[in-house]
C-alpha cells in the first residue's frame, strides 16, 4: 500500500495542511507592493488636501463671525453713548436694503459705521 490513509471514507495524503503557497515571481510581487505604496501615498495626499480645505473654510467662517461680532460690539458701544447706528435705524424703519446683516460685511478699521456701501441682506 502507499502512504495514503483512509479516514471516514476519504483518502488523506500525508503532508502539510491548508493552502500551498503560490509560487509568485519575486519581481512581480515587488512591483505590486510598489504600486500599492504609490496608491496609498496618493490617497493620503488627497485626504490631507481635503482636510486642509476644510480647515481653511472653517477659519474663513470664524473670521467672518468675529467681524460680525465686532460690528455688534461697536453698535452696542455707540448705543451706550446715546447714538443709534444708521444700520439699526434702517432695521427699525423697515428699510432692510440698507441694513448690513451679512456675515461677510467688511468692518472698517476705525470701527465707525456709516450707511454708505452696506447694501447686503442676510435672512436667517
Amino acid at each position: 500500500m502507499d502512504d495514503s490513509k483512509m479516514v471516514a471514507g476519504k483518502v488523506k495524503k500525508p503532508g502539510k495542511r491548508g493552502r500551498k503557497p503560490a509560487k509568485i515571481d519575486l519581481k512581480a510581487k515587488l512591483e505590486r507592493s510598489r504600486q500599492s505604496a504609490r496608491e496609498c501615498r496618493a490617497r493620503k495626499k488627497l485626504r490631507y488636501q481635503y482636510l486642509e480645505e476644510l480647515v481653511s473654510s472653517k477659519e474663513r467662517a470664524i473670521c467672518a463671525l468675529r467681524e460680525e461680532l465686532d460690528m455688534y460690539k461697536q453698535w452696542c458701544l455707540a448705543m451706550d453713548q446715546g447714538k443709534i447706528p444708521s444700520e439699526i435705524k434702517a432695521l427699525l424703519t423697515g428699510d432692510e436694503q440698507k441694513a448690513p446683516q451679512s456675515s461677510s460685511n467688511k468692518i472698517p478699521k476705525n470701527g465707525k459705521y456709516g450707511s454708505s456701501g452696506n447694501s447686503q441682506n442676510k435672512t436667517s
